[in-house]
């Protein structure tokens, strides 16, 4: 736990001191592209039921969220200008390092959900809740494209609790199962791929 905790703390300053003028660059931008802040706050639910609030990088907006929580394509009419090509790179994540040096994410573990949807986890299910949710993590690769497979679906809402949920919890709880620092490294390093291989092809 401590060394997990180490490495977290480490990597998160790192990428903040190597990051200050990118996100400077950054907010700026958003300021110009649209009317609203900065960033976007949204409340998630973390290790043992606890709320915190999840930063982002502003991408949509303003009170875009009140249409519905989930981001239906790449293409979905809410999305800001800049907001598509901060989220094709991830780029809208970044914020999420001061969660983790805050204490309330770690670099990898389960993405964390809103309270709507974890209440209608089972008892199995809630168990993704026993660790601190992270940046990314098995579930985050696999559904990488997310966003396209919601598009295909009638009702995506339906898609997301029955299909996707139940799907990622599998892949949180083989991560609970067995992690260690070289699984988190694995994490990272396949994640960071993966936004490569997306990014190239789009």
């Amino acid at each position: 736990m401590y060394i997990k905790r180490g490495f977290d703390i480490a990597l998160a300053l790192l990428g903040m001191l190597f990051l200050v003028i990118p996100f400077l660059i950054v907010s700026i931008l958003i300021l110009v592209d649209s009317k609203g802040g900065v960033f976007y706050r949204q409340t998630r639910v973390g290790r043992n039921m606890i709320d915190f609030e999840l930063l982002k990088f502003r991408t949509m907006y303003t009170n875009s969220d009140q249409a519905g929580l989930l981001t239906v394509g790449d293409h979905d009419k809410r999305i800001t200008r800049l907001g598509y090509w901060l989220r094709k790179y991830k780029i809208d994540e970044l914020p999420q390092l001061i969660n983790v040096l805050k204490g309330d994410m770690s670099f990898v573990g389960p993405r964390p959900e809103v309270n709507k949807y974890v209440a209608l986890y089972d008892a199995q299910q809630q168990k993704v809740l026993s660790v601190k949710p992270g940046i990314t993590d098995w579930a985050s690769i696999a559904f990488s494209e997310e966003n396209e497979l919601l598009a295909k679906s009638d009702d995506p809402e339906s898609f997301y609790i029955n299909e996707i949920i139940p799907s990622k919890i599998i892949q949180n709880l083989k991560y609970i199962n067995k992690h260690d620092l070289w699984v988190d490294l694995t994490i990272i390093f396949l994640t960071l791929k993966k936004i490569m291989i997306r990014s190239s092809h789009s």
